[in-house]
């Protein structure tokens, strides 16, 4: 089955900028949504970044213009790039795959997911 391996979690500076990797293996399904989804304490599980197979990207109004969310097409690997990250955005951050059939929108990314990372935790210091 699919495995999904996140790197790059740690701590950041608020302001400064940090960049998770998920690299999924075994991904042999041609229509998929891969994407990031953050959990903090006391919180709900929040879909913050997706893109589809065709390279189209969504994000959620939290991130907007401040998170990137790109696709390396030949090492099967995203990235999201965290650039003047907020003290909000501490969490735990889970990679996570899905057909694209169900659609590829961050609103509902966190529905019919079919395999899930480890997670990597993100802490932002001010």
């Amino acid at each position: 089955h699919v495995q999904l391996v996140e790197s790059g979690g740690g701590s950041v500076q608020a302001g400064g900028s940090l960049t998770l990797s998920c690299e999924a293996s075994r991904l042999a399904y041609s229509r998929y949504c891969l994407g990031w989804i953050r959990q903090a304490p006391g919180n709900e599980p929040e879909a913050v970044a997706t893109v589809d197979h065709r390279g189209n990207a969504d994000y959620a109004e939290s991130v907007k213009d401040r998170f990137t969310i790109s696709k390396d097409n030949v090492k099967n690997t995203i990235h999201l790039q965290m650039d003047n990250p907020k003290a909000e955005d501490t969490a735990m951050y889970t990679c996570a795959v899905k057909w694209a059939g169900y659609g590829c929108m961050t609103a509902s990314f966190n529905d019919d997911i079919a395999y899930w990372g480890q997670g990597t935790q993100v802490t932002v210091s001010t």
